[in-house]
């Protein structure tokens, strides 16, 4: 019915715009968000731009320190520079600000699910990673283990995120511990290049 680029774009874009709601969704949540997020939110509430617009510009300004590392973009990561904070501003447009605690941890766990299920997808589509995803990998290219690449840049930008008034709580800790775990879970079930790609980690 589709052939292999139309199913791995449909993917990708597929994957970005869930991506952008599941932003959305954590946010209206209110419980905590992932470290990226701590810092797009901490820097828009300090500048008054919206949260959308503001990961829009991180992830250029990302995608910039790509080049001292020499790290070639695909579609996929251009895209999602653009797709995942489009979608993100137009879903908190839509998305009330829910009150009663039970409906914010629903709307937490269905931000966390669906932004595994949006990794899945676009990094299964095997059109290029995301900026801040590209920036871990070209550091780790660049001798420094992958897992330390990782603690290093989320740490850095949920302290500074945390210092601008972003949200930090129980939902950062969820989202840290279960995030992994999905996206595996995820790639293994939406990559297309090559079903034979182990996963383990």
């Amino acid at each position: 019915m589709f052939d292999m680029s139309t199913r791995r774009l449909f993917a990708l874009y597929l994957g970005l715009i869930l991506f952008g709601v599941s932003v959305a969704l954590m946010v209206r949540a209110d419980l905590g968000l992932d470290p990226w997020d701590v810092l797009h939110q901490g820097l828009a509430r300090r500048t008054g731009i919206g949260l959308g617009w503001i990961v829009i510009a991180v992830g250029a300004l990302v995608l910039l320190a790509w080049l001292p590392l020499r790290q070639r973009p695909g579609l996929g990561t251009v895209s999602n520079v653009v797709v995942v904070g489009l979608t993100a501003q137009a879903a908190l447009a839509v998305v009330p600000d829910p009150h009663p605690l039970g409906v914010r941890l629903a709307l937490l766990v269905l931000g966390i699910v669906a932004n595994g299920a949006a990794t899945g997808l676009y990094i299964g589509a095997g059109l290029g990673p995301g900026p801040r995803d590209g920036l871990m990998t070209g550091l780790a290219a660049r001798g420094l283990q992958i897992r330390w690449a990782r603690m290093g840049i989320e740490l850095s930008v949920l302290a500074v995120g945390w210092l601008l008034g972003g949200t930090v709580g129980v939902g950062t800790v969820v989202y840290a511990l279960s995030i992994g775990p999905l996206a595996q879970f995820f790639i293994r079930r939406f990559h297309i290049i090559d079903r034979k790609v182990s996963f383990n980690g």
